[in-house]
């Protein structure tokens, strides 16, 4: 699967970025990394929190028609699953080989 790495979101907000959790409650998570995957660009996110937990959160960046960026929930579970596979791709090489 072709893969690209890029850093758009981390140069607009730096590592961190704040977001409201269901109960409109601030979560700071900090930006592991961005990918681009079949002309779409998503962040992995991660809270204090779900580092504890080993979970991600794989979200889709989009532009506004202001081009102001936005994170959008991603409801397609085989999207979803595809870029946390391609994330840990990346994260973790050496267990791909054998």
């Amino acid at each position: 699967m072709s893969v690209n790495q890029t850093t758009e979101l981390r140069t607009s907000f730096g590592d961190d970025i704040i977001l409201f959790d269901e109960k409109d409650e601030s979560v700071v998570y900090r930006i592991l990394t961005e990918l681009i995957h079949e002309g779409h660009h998503y962040a992995i996110l991660q809270s204090e929190d779900m580092k504890l937990d080993g979970e991600i959160s794989v979200l889709r960046v989009s532009k506004s028609e202001t081009g102001e960026m936005e994170l959008e929930t991603i409801e397609d579970e085989d999207e979803w699953e595809t870029i946390s596979e391609l994330y840990d791709e990346l994260s973790f090489p050496e267990q791909d080989e054998p």
